[in-house]
């Protein structure tokens, strides 16, 4: 009986090591839990082509925006861990949403599995076109004399734009009227047809706009100005030394994938990564091509939960 018993259990593992092989041997899925249009769109639409090369197999994006990227996490928490279902995570939902639900969250970040950091970048704050503001000095002073009339969209309730404006007006002293969405495409719209004074986001939505003259940007939330946009101002140039925001963009999988699938898919990543042409358009769309290993991007999400905690708590921001 016990003979039997070993027998089955080498030919599973050997099936197992079969499948893991093979891999992909069938098309890809890579959610997005946000909105078309925004930056963790973009970063899923840059590598899903070369990565589908890459891997010899299609790779599907897929947008399932809402509720503070719990929608998209809770699909890859629940799929299958072989391989098949990944996740394009936008730091906001990864590290601030647990932070911010006040019932138990339908996800915990230890139920995703790190692959590889893809992008980094600071926020920009950005105003609509006929706000007088053009400095975030002036932004300031409009808002304090007329306070909580000045609006601002995110993301959603308790998302990374959402923290960043509370932090804002908790070091500038100013009151303003939060307005969230479900994603980044629907805030600039509603910033391009003027329905909101101004927001907070990564570059890549915002860049045309901002050179289109269509937007004006104030300051960068980061702690250096973007080669691409060179005569914005940093936060701390423009007064505020301690509004630091960078977001950062990253694949995840299911926890319990097999370590060789994992293997396959950063490294597969970083050398795609590593090209010129995708650091150049990283930096066209006012972003860093940041690569970090599985262990590596662990390590950092762990420490940005901490930090971002501490944000959540001291500017009392709850979420359903």
């Amino acid at each position: 009986m016990m003979k039997r018993f070993l027998m089955l259990t080498l030919a599973l593992m050997a099936t197992g090591a079969m499948a893991q092989g093979g891999y992909p041997n069938k098309p890809i899925t890579l959610i997005v839990p946000t909105a078309a249009g925004g930056t963790t769109d973009i970063a899923a639409r840059m590598l899903a082509e070369p990565l589908g090369k890459a891997l010899g197999q299609t790779i599907v994006v897929d947008n399932r925006g809402g509720a503070n990227g719990v929608i998209g996490a809770v699909a890859v928490k629940r799929a299958e861990p072989d391989g098949y279902t990944l996740l394009m995570q936008y730091s906001g939902y990864h590290v601030i949403t647990p932070n911010v639900t006040r019932q138990a969250p339908q996800w915990k970040p230890e139920d995703l599995q790190a692959v590889a950091n893809v992008l980094s970048a600071p926020q920009l704050i950005v105003v609509r076109e006929g706000l007088p503001a053009k400095t975030l000095g002036e932004l300031v002073t409009q808002a304090k004399a007329n306070p909580g009339k000045l609006s601002y969209g995110s993301s959603g309730i308790g998302s990374l734009q959402h923290v960043t404006g509370a932090m804002l007006e908790q070091q500038a002293g100013i009151e303003m009227i939060h307005v969230p969405y479900k994603g980044t495409g629907p805030t600039l719209q509603d910033l391009l047809g003027g329905q909101l004074d101004m927001s907070f986001g990564t570059p890549p939505p915002f860049m045309p706009h901002v050179q289109a003259g269509k937007l004006r940007a104030l300051a960068v939330t980061g702690k250096s100005r973007l080669p691409s946009l060179p005569n914005v101002p940093t936060a701390a140039e423009a007064g505020l030394p301690k509004l630091d925001a960078t977001s950062w963009f990253a694949v995840f999988a299911p926890a319990k994938t097999p370590q060789p699938i994992i293997d396959r898919l950063t490294t597969e990543i970083a050398k795609i990564m590593a090209t010129p042409a995708f650091k150049q358009k990283a930096a066209e769309q006012g972003a860093v091509a940041e690569y970090m290993n599985p262990q590596q991007l662990n390590d950092y999400a762990k420490a940005e939960l901490a930090r971002w905690g501490q944000v959540v708590k001291a500017s009392k921001i709850e979420a359903d």
